[in-house]
């Protein structure tokens, strides 16, 4: 098959508009639902509250001992014979969310043990209440040591969002199928939509790489 610039340009707008609408919001959202969930889980786990630190562990265990595809399989196909029916869209950013919330309670924790135990110490003596000593003194510091690690995790999700297309959101890859499925040509469809997934990703990667550097000399 010829490559076809005419052609490339001509489906172009279709796929950024769908990038933009899916892809991309799927992403965001994905990414917000996992820092938080992700720092949830990783707090629990710090203080060992009974019985919901070690439900916590073995619901990250299970999770990330799991492929997010059948993850997702379950949520949109297996829930509606459960009585519970959710947007395709809803369940793409469920499932990112939740699945990156396992891995990223892991960083948290790892940002949380390196704070210095004289922080926690200078804390007590200074008869802060816990949620103070939460909020001002160790996640500030636990989040910035652990920043890229988190931004490293969100552009994996990113590059993860074509697995929405087997739950049927007309994300990136989908619209890219489609096209290729209507006009029997696949070779721009596929490779504008590798472009477009390089473009968005690459400069961010190398903007979380400055920031590392960034926050290393502090």
């Amino acid at each position: 098959m010829n490559w076809s610039w005419s052609f490339a340009v001509e489906i172009l707008p279709d796929l950024l508009e769908h990038f933009l609408k899916y892809t991309l919001v799927a992403t965001v959202l994905g990414t917000a639902v996992a820092a938080v969930l992700g720092l949830v889980f990783a707090m629990i786990r710090f203080v060992r509250i009974p019985v919901l630190a070690q439900a916590t562990t073995a619901f990250i265990e299970f999770v990330r001992s799991t492929p997010l595809l059948i993850q997702l399989f379950f949520l949109f196909y297996a829930l509606p014979g459960m009585g519970l029916t959710l947007s395709p869209m809803f369940v793409g950013v469920l499932g990112l969310g939740v699945h990156y919330a396992c891995y990223m309670a892991d960083v948290y924790r790892s940002g949380i043990d390196a704070v210095p135990k004289g922080q926690w110490e200078a804390s007590v003596a200074l008869q802060l209440p816990p949620r103070t000593t939460w909020q001002r003194v160790v996640l500030p510091q636990a989040v910035r040591n652990v920043l890229p690690a988190l931004g490293n995790y969100a552009i994996a999700m990113f590059k993860e969002t074509p697995f929405l297309a087997f739950i049927t959101v007309p994300e990136l890859l989908h619209t890219a199928r489609d096209i290729g499925g209507d006009t029997f040509r696949y070779l721009e469809p596929f490779t504008m939509a590798g472009l477009v997934f390089l473009a968005a990703s690459y400069p961010t990667a190398l903007l979380l790489r400055r920031l590392e550097g960034r926050l290393a000399a502090y």
